[in-house]
């Protein structure tokens, strides 16, 4: 049985002072306990999340890492420097970083076994773009990225990754896949990781629509964007009926 992940992502939001407030106004919450739930914050927040999540049942983690232990790589961070504040979790490959900052899949591969080589639990990203879905190469293309990911895994650990699929023409633009859309994918990767990995949904998640996909058969979890910048929003996502 795989236990629901709710996942919040902060991206580039939140002072060291506002990330303490919002998760002792979160630990205030009735949240269900029968959930994993996890926050992911900039690496400027990390001490506070240690500090603030130290007696709960919380797990928290970063953006981002680096592949390698140590080196002359300005502006990265290595998983001793994760593991040093506590961190449990790492997303990896998210759209942004593949967009933005030339994350491909070659090194978001290196980034995964370099995870698995530590404590570190990695939630690899995957998705496609609005024009590789009007010409129905979803599939094609998300199954490759996985496969690109799992290069060199030994499949004993696939049990230890968790994959989030994110459609990146839903990433904080108010769309959303559909319940059955998103479920189709989810189906594909668990043919390529087995039926023990939890697989995350992330694309413009709020409350409205987190009970639909939740109760699709391939659907885990959520990794939640924008909604999870504020606590009401995020506790509300985490207690889905």
């Amino acid at each position: 049985m795989r236990t629901p992940m709710i996942v919040a992502n902060w991206k580039m939001h939140k002072t060291s002072v506002e990330a303490a407030q919002f998760i002792q106004a979160l630990l205030s919450k009735d949240l269900n306990s029968e959930r994993d739930i996890a926050v992911c914050g900039p690496f400027t927040t990390l001490t506070i999340l240690q500090q603030q999540f130290d007696d709960s049942n919380i797990f928290y983690g970063s953006q981002n890492m680096h592949w390698e232990e140590s080196g002359a790589y300005t502006g990265e961070i290595s998983t001793s420097m994760l593991l040093e504040v506590g961190c449990q979790i790492v997303i990896l490959g998210h759209s942004e970083r593949r967009q933005y900052f030339n994350e491909t899949d070659d090194t978001v591969n290196k980034k995964v076994k370099a995870a698995l080589e530590t404590m570190l639990t990695p939630i690899i990203c995957v998705g496609e773009t609005l024009e590789l879905r009007k010409n129905e190469k979803t599939l094609e293309h998300v199954t490759s990225q996985v496969k690109a990911a799992l290069v060199g895994v030994d499949k004993n650990d696939y049990t230890k990754l968790v994959f989030a699929y994110e459609p990146i023409w839903a990433i904080g633009t108010g769309e959303t896949a559909t319940a059955g859309q998103a479920q189709e994918v989810h189906a594909a990767i668990r043919k390529i990781v087995g039926d023990d990995t939890r697989i995350l949904y992330g694309g413009s998640v709020k409350p409205d629509n987190i009970s639909e996909l939740m109760q699709q058969p391939d659907i885990d979890g959520a990794l939640v964007g924008g909604a999870s910048l504020e606590v009401e929003t995020f506790a509300e996502i985490i207690n889905y009926k």
